[in-house]
């Protein structure tokens, strides 16, 4: 596993670009075999249970004006939430990057005098490093989210956001579960087979003992309402509450988008979030909770609020709005980009289209220059998204900004920039225009066989090695026009006059 670097605000795995790291994903056939058969059933499962609400569209409507309006006044739902939590016996804690994130959970862990977490899966805490950081001050974090477990064991990435563990089948689960587990605490069983209920039932007993000793859990929030206080963390597997409810010390890593203004609004998102993710009508486990309650729970709860380049990321007015994101993933499982590529190769905790425009924000865009240009902007996400998130729009904005960099940096002209400067020429005289129509025509008849151009020459090839290149037809549209057009347009005018 390619050790993660920090690079600004974001852990951040960006080398090789996204260009080189897709190609050799496209080339792993079990990956890509892996991500079709998982997407297309989350997919699936989605389109079917989101049907079946006639107000989906309400909804998602409801849910865009609730995340825009609490945008534009962030700082002031983020003190009502800190005044709420602080209110119920919690105790609130304000990061403006990974590094002040990182020692702030360090320090609270260390003042329990325990060296072992338990982990509930969190965006968050990947985003900052945070495993890694607990490492390094000598105290383990257990991944308890299955799909987690699978990549901690594996001593691997994460690959989606839902469903981290995406691209591994289920004979790779039982060989990293054979060869791995043992090494983490109790081992698997020899004779493991690759039945799902299996597997299950040996993570289930591997996990248990973790959960029964833990002392101190570290969650992520998918939600936080800022008039009560409260607190909201969905998944399928119950692991979620087994940290939220067992350990003495309960801290909450938390970006600062994630604030609601009220516990009503709740309503909205725990119906859009589930049916987008998951294809579920409802999570499994929805926990809730609202500082500290004697005897029931944790003693002790510490909201980390986490900037992390999200600030900078509101001042920017088109940028803005992928901060709506409730990452659910219906991006990625929608995106042909994402499912034959996979997430290792956006470099980022976050990928797929909502990683092409979260991470350039958070990790600078000229650290992430190449993601915005991993799409083909079909605007599928936009479509599946429930928070209605502009994708494409926001992408199209990041690739001007990404070339602005370039220009400032003194990286330009670009290859791209002069093919782009040739072509406006070229466009913009009629005369020029026919003399490129008139040689291509000449050179697509001695390379074409068939109709079709098998390999271009020169700087061309890349485009004809993963592309059909028809040949050019023998004659352009504007010479025919000239040729036969006009007079019948002139004539099929007078006709009608």
């Amino acid at each position: 596993m390619k050790t993660p670097q920090q690079h600004g605000n974001l852990v951040w795995l960006g080398t090789p670009a996204f260009p080189e790291a897709a190609r050799r994903s496209l080339g792993d056939t079990q990956l890509r075999a892996n991500l079709r058969h998982a997407t297309g059933t989350i997919r699936e499962k989605r389109l079917a249970v989101s049907a079946e609400l006639d107000d989906w569209e309400e909804l998602r409507r409801s849910a865009a004006a609730v995340k825009r309006a609490t945008l534009r006044h962030l700082n002031q739902h983020l003190l009502r939430l800190e005044k709420s939590v602080t209110a119920a016996g919690g105790t609130v804690h304000w990061a403006a990057d990974a590094l002040e994130a990182n020692r702030i959970v360090t320090d609270l862990v260390r003042a329990t005098g325990e060296r072992e977490v338990v982990k509930v899966k969190s965006m968050a805490t990947q985003e900052i490093g945070l495993g890694e950081a607990l490492a390094e001050a000598g105290i383990t974090a257990y991944e308890t989210d299955l799909a987690e477990l699978i990549v901690q064991l594996a001593d691997d990435r994460p690959s989606h956001i839902l469903v981290p563990a995406i691209h591994r089948n289920r004979a790779e689960v039982r060989d990293i579960f054979t060869r791995a587990m043992g090494q983490w605490g109790r081992a698997a069983p020899p004779d493991l087979s690759d039945d799902p209920r299996d597997l299950a039932e040996a993570a289930r007993v591997h996990l248990r003992e973790k959960f029964l000793r833990a002392r101190v859990a570290v969650s992520g929030a998918n939600f936080a309402a800022a008039d009560t206080g409260t607190i909201a963390v969905v998944e399928s597997e119950g692991n979620g509450r087994m940290c939220l409810t067992l350990p003495e010390t309960l801290i909450t890593v938390m970006g600062i988008e994630k604030v609601l203004p009220s516990y009503r609004d709740l309503e909205i998102f725990l119906q859009l979030l589930p049916r987008a993710s998951t294809g579920e009508r409802m999570n499994p486990y929805t926990s809730m909770w609202t500082g500290i309650t004697e005897s029931d729970g944790p003693q002790e709860f510490h909201l980390v609020l986490l900037d992390n380049g999200r600030t900078a990321t509101l001042a920017d007015t088109v940028g803005r709005e992928a901060l709506g994101c409730i990452r659910c993933s219906a991006c990625l499982n929608i995106c042909p980009v994402y499912e034959r590529t996979g997430g290792h190769a956006y470099g980022s905790v976050y990928p797929g289209p909502i990683g092409a425009v979260l991470t350039p924000q958070l990790a600078g865009v000229e650290q992430a220059s190449s993601l915005p240009f991993a799409s083909t902007l079909c605007g599928a996400c936009y479509d599946a998204c429930p928070v209605r998130i502009d994708i494409p729009r926001i992408l199209v904005h990041l690739r001007a900004e990404a070339v602005e960099a370039k220009r400032r940096s003194g990286v330009l002209p670009t290859p791209e920039a002069l093919v782009m400067k040739a072509a406006s020429s070229v466009l913009s005289s009629p005369v020029r225009l026919s003399t490129v129509q008139w040689l291509a025509a000449r050179v697509g008849r001695v390379l074409g066989r068939g109709g079709r151009i098998r390999r271009l020459p020169g700087p061309f090839r890349g485009w004809s090695e993963a592309r059909d290149t028809p040949v050019p037809p023998a004659e352009s549209l504007r010479a025919w026009w000239l040729r036969t057009g006009r007079s019948q347009g002139e004539g099929a005018g007078r006709e009608g006059s």
